[in-house]
């Protein structure tokens, strides 16, 4: 499986403080079947990493990880915070995308509501990103304003939900709140968002089959995020059906306006 959201990279965020940390968390994923985790650090306000050298701090960890045994390879990228966009130089913002490929995580705000979100979006697939919207199913103003997501998803936008989401983690409204998203077609990659090896773990398919969604594994974790770091064109999802219902909904209501 391929992680394609997870916060790796030792003390330049809330994710491990210290190298050792970093290899725990990556010693944990290979042990739950990831093969390759993309790191993620924030981009935001509190963490301005836009300026580190992530290529550097990759080649450190990845030594480390092969000094401990860990048969993990790690590939770089990072969560921009939709709120910092605005005073990240053009060229910056290009140097932080997934896998040095044309895809960028976007994280949405965790406000009550996410007026100007797709505006920020809009913006920046106009300059010619690419977007994956990081865990819109943990943020309140998109479960507010379900149409905005929808809507960026009809004009090119990719989802990326967290596996803790759907069984539970982050509490019960958004689990069911991921669920619809899935039935609506509205969601297109289950990551771990793993910020340590126990507390925020980086596990995703005992999650993926515990919610009932092991015959969409393969294009979840591996297909999708493959495709997004290879720069190659989307596969279509699996005609699976979800929570009994199949794709419909919001986004099937936008193709047909």
């Amino acid at each position: 499986m391929i992680d394609l959201h997870c916060h790796l990279l030792p003390g330049i965020d809330d994710g491990p403080p210290t190298v050792e940390a970093a290899v725990a968390l990556a010693r944990a994923a290979e042990r739950a079947g990831t093969r390759t985790m993309v790191a993620t650090p924030h981009v935001s306000w509190r963490y301005q990493n836009e300026s580190t050298d992530r290529a550097a701090l990759i080649e450190r960890l990845q030594g480390s990880l092969q000094a401990a045994g860990v048969e993990l390879e790690v590939r770089a990228g990072a969560e921009v915070a939709a709120t910092r966009v605005a005073e990240i130089e053009p060229d910056a913002i290009a140097r932080l995308t997934l896998g040095d490929g044309p895809w960028l995580l976007l994280e949405p705000p965790f406000t009550p509501m996410a007026t100007g979100f797709d505006a920020i979006a809009y913006e920046l697939m106009r300059q010619g990103h690419q977007i994956v919207i990081a865990h819109p199913e943990r943020c309140a103003g998109l479960q507010r304003e379900p149409e905005m997501l929808a809507g960026l998803v009809r004009s090119g936008a990719l989802t990326s939900i967290t596996a803790g989401s759907l069984v539970g983690r982050f509490g019960e409204p958004v689990r069911r709140f991921a669920m619809r998203l899935l039935e609506e077609g509205l969601v297109h990659n289950v990551a771990s968002d793993a910020h340590d090896e126990s507390q925020r773990p980086p596990g995703m398919a005992a999650e993926i089959e515990r919610a009932g969604l092991g015959a969409l594994r393969e294009w979840l974790t591996e297909l999708v995020p493959g495709a997004i770091l290879s720069g190659d064109p989307i596969p279509a999802r699996p005609d699976v059906p979800v929570g009994g219902h199949g794709r419909r909904g919001l986004l099937t209501r936008l193709r047909r306006s």
